[in-house]
Parts: C-alpha cells; sequence; structure tokens
C-alpha cells in the first residue's frame, strides 16, 4: 500500500483530477492519499470531493487531510507538488506589473518576470519540503507539477531530491499534430526533447513511415497565410480522429509554425504561450494582435474560476473513472506493479543532452517501471534549436542561482537576458521593472532579495 502526499491539494480542479487518475488505477484503490494545503477552506473543498468520490465508488482508500506539511510527508512514497505560492494575489504582480512596463505575458508562469518571481516565491517552500523530505521519507519520490517546471525541478536537483517534472505539453501537441494531419493517434511513434515547453519534435513516425515532411507541409499550409485566419480542424471535415482544436491549441498556430520554418522542427507548447519565450512576436500589442488575433490570457482565466467546475468534474469522475493525459498516477502504477511506461519528464540533465548544460533540467524520454524513473540519453539536439533552448536555459539558470547564493544580483540578471524582455525594454529599464516586483512581492520572497538601488 502506497502513501501519496499531495502538497498543495487546495488547488482548484487539478488535485481532484490527480486523485481521480490514481483511483482509476484498481492496484492504487488501497493507497493512501494526504491532501495538505495551507489555506483550510480550499484544503476543505477538495477533501470533500475526494471523500465523496471514494465513498461513491466504496473504495478502501484512506484519505486524510492536514495543514501541516510535516505529517503529510510523514513516510510518504510519492510526494505530488501543485502549488502557486502567493495565489492570485501575487500572479496579478507577476503580469500586471510588466505589462505597464511593455511586457505582455500570455500566461507569465514559465520564463520571463512572471516565470522568475513565481520561482522566486516558491524556492522557500522547496526548500523546506526538501528539508522535510530528507528527514520524514528520504527514499520518496517527488512528482513536480508546479511552474515554472524547469527552474523549480534544477532547484530540487541541486537539493538532492529524486525528483521528475512533469507536463501535459508533449502529450496535448503530439494529440494535435496527429489530429492535424488526419493520422490516427494510436498509430504514432514519436521522440520529443528539449526543455519544458520547449521540447523539439524530433521524430514523428507513423508505423515506419517519417511524418515529418508532411507535418511540415500540413502546418505551412494552415498556418502561415497571414491574410487570413489559421484554420481549424473543424474546417477540414471528419479527420480529427476525436480530437478537437482550439483556440489554445490548434487553432492558432502561426507562431509555432514559424518557429518550425525557421528551425526546422515544432515543438510542444501552445503558440500563446510559446511567443513568451522568444524574442520575435510580441514586441507591442499590434504584433501580438498579428500573430494571435483571438487573445488567450490565463489570469484572467484564473480570475473566473468557482466551484462550479471541481463539482461538474466529480460528477464525471462519479460516472466513469479514467485516466487523463497526465503522467503523475501512471508512474505510480507502475513502479507499484512493475508495469514499463515511457513518459515524458522533466529531469536533470546528466549527459541526456550534451549540447545543453549539465545539470539543467531536460525534457526527455523516460522508463518507469519497478526500477523507478530512467531518463535516457538522446544525444545532441539539432545545433540550432540547442541554441534556442540555452536562451532560455540562460534565465532559469541565473533565476535558481539568486536563491542557490542569496545573491539579488542575479534576478536582475536573469530577466535582463530574458528573450522577450530584451527584445522590448532597456536595461534600465529592465532594472526599474525588476525593482519594482521585489518591492511589490516582498511578503512572499526570501528575505535576502530586496530590491537594489540604482543611481
Amino acid at each position: 500500500m502506497a502513501k501519496i502526499a499531495i502538497i498543495g491539494a487546495g488547488g482548484f480542479i487539478f488535485p481532484l483530477r490527480l486523485v481521480g487518475d490514481i483511483l482509476a488505477f484498481p492496484e492504487l484503490r488501497d493507497s493512501t492519499i494526504a491532501l495538505m494545503d495551507i489555506h483550510a477552506g480550499n484544503l476543505e473543498r477538495t477533501t470533500r470531493a475526494v471523500q465523496e468520490l471514494v465513498a461513491h465508488h466504496g473504495f478502501a482508500t484512506r484519505i486524510e487531510s492536514t495543514l501541516e506539511r510535516k505529517e503529510a510527508l510523514q513516510d510518504a512514497d510519492y510526494v505530488i507538488v501543485t502549488f502557486q505560492v502567493g495565489g492570485l494575489e501575487a500572479y496579478k504582480l507577476d503580469v500586471e506589473i510588466p505589462r505597464q512596463y511593455g511586457i505582455d505575458q500570455a500566461v507569465g508562469d514559465t520564463l520571463g518576470p512572471g516565470g522568475v518571481f513565481r520561482f522566486l516565491r516558491s524556492a522557500s517552500a522547496y526548500l523546506e519540503i526538501a528539508a522535510d523530505m530528507r528527514e520524514l521519507c528520504p527514499n520518496a519520490l517527488l512528482l513536480n507539477y508546479a511552474n515554472p517546471m524547469a527552474m523549480n525541478c534544477w532547484l530540487l536537483a541541486r537539493l538532492g531530491i529524486d525528483t521528475i517534472g512533469l507536463c501535459h505539453s508533449v502529450q496535448n501537441t503530439s494529440q494535435m499534430l496527429a489530429a492535424q494531419m488526419g493520422v490516427p493517434y494510436d498509430e504514432v511513434r514519436f521522440v520529443a526533447a528539449g526543455i519544458n515547453h520547449q521540447a523539439w519534435f524530433l521524430e514523428f513516425k507513423q508505423g515506419g513511415l517519417d511524418l515529418q515532411p508532411r507535418l511540415r507541409q500540413t502546418m505551412r499550409d494552415r498556418h502561415l497565410d497571414a491574410s487570413k485566419p489559421s484554420k481549424m480542424l473543424q474546417d477540414f471535415g471528419d479527420h480529427s480522429h476525436g480530437y478537437q482544436d482550439s483556440n489554445y491549441e490548434g487553432g492558432q498556430e502561426r507562431v509555432r509554425t514559424q518557429v518550425m520554418d525557421a528551425f526546422g522542427y515544432f515543438h510542444t507548447e501552445s503558440s500563446h504561450h510559446a511567443s513568451e519565450y522568444l524574442p520575435y512576436f510580441r514586441k507591442s500589442a499590434e504584433m501580438v494582435s498579428d500573430f494571435i488575433p483571438n487573445r488567450w490570457d490565463y489570469y484572467a482565466i484564473c480570475t473566473q474560476h468557482n466551484d462550479a467546475g471541481i463539482q461538474d468534474l466529480l460528477e464525471q469522475l462519479k460516472t466513469k473513472l479514467k485516466p487523463s493525459l497526465e503522467y503523475g498516477a501512471r508512474i505510480i502504477h507502475s513502479i507499484q506493479t512493475n508495469t514499463p511506461i515511457v513518459v515524458s519528464g522533466n529531469v536533470e540533465n546528466r549527459n541526456l543532452i550534451p549540447n545543453l548544460p549539465e545539470g539543467c533540467c531536460v525534457e526527455v524520454p523516460c522508463l518507469v517501471d519497478g526500477n523507478g524513473v530512467q531518463p535516457t540519453a538522446v544525444g545532441n539536439l539539432p545545433p540550432q534549436c540547442a541554441a534556442v533552448n540555452r536562451t532560455n536555459i540562460n534565465v532559469q539558470e541565473l533565476a535558481v542561482q539568486a536563491i542557490l547564493s542569496g545573491n539579488v544580483e542575479h534576478v536582475y540578471h536573469a530577466i535582463m537576458l530574458d528573450p522577450l524582455t530584451a527584445a522590448t525594454l532597456t536595461l534600465e529599464r529592465i532594472r526599474a521593472m525588476v525593482s519594482e516586483l521585489l518591492t511589490a512581492q516582498q511578503t512572499w520572497l526570501p528575505a535576502n532579495l530586496s530590491p537594489l538601488e540604482h543611481t
């Protein structure tokens, strides 16, 4: 019987989705699931839903609910992290302050000012979690779902914690590409590697057939004609095999298709989100509207969340328990039952991709079985793809160094090197923006990260 601790269990919908995935595997239904959050009301909301789900199906699953992290971590076999330190109050600052300086982030949780500051807020919690795990569950596997994925996992690896970072961008994008080409998804085989939200589809095959030429031509035909909106799957009849494009994924792909045209390979995050990590697409409001006509703003979406969404998901899970595309529960099941699977995981780069910096966080295929998570060595990326990744890794490295060294200068350095910020602002404006963010977020930041005075 496994003990699974979920840290940040008071989040909206996603923790319930993870529990539903766990319970979808009969072999995991005798587990203990420890739900932990620092917000009592949010934790109670998730706990009620989970207990109702377990009772409805009549499972023997033991549900624990606690505000004490150490209680949740005691003797845990798996630790799932899914939190946002500072919540919507801090997130609002991540997006609104940079926007006043001309940095428009569609999401702001992975790179740039928003990603760096979300990481800095989270770092103190990760330092405490790592210390607790070394004491209370030294052999546990930490499954990280919190963004910014690469920075968080890089820090955890440096702290000596057995960690895999999990995202759904590889699954979602591979589904979308198969649907765009009208190829059944269960016939597709691919290799994706790079960094989180910027991994490259190095191979994309149907049996022994290389689909890359067809993929490139299909995406060019549908998304690179700037005189008309991107064509969605419903415009092409019944070729989607059940997949439906949205304006987030598949419906507006001019950015990713243009990146593919320039660098040779398609990568794994939506055009909205991917446009934040590069210097080419968001220099002005007019440019944003040109490349992505239908705006998608994740902060605005988050402010609209309400309990109805949780109730809707609960009713779905009562009707049918089926694993989602998320890897977390599949990994736990694989290890517990010694059932081999392959997942895309974010792990420490130990010669897995030699032309990316040693020790950074990379996203590569990982074999999982009773022996745990075993990352595979992919080899060198195409040099142009590795070069694009390194522009993002520079930012990640300096943010991690800011925490490990306590040197607040590295916060300024990280954002100075962010591709979008550097393409939009002068060094003086970047300094002013970073100082304003540091001042506004002192409540959640490590005490030694105070704004610098610049003359």
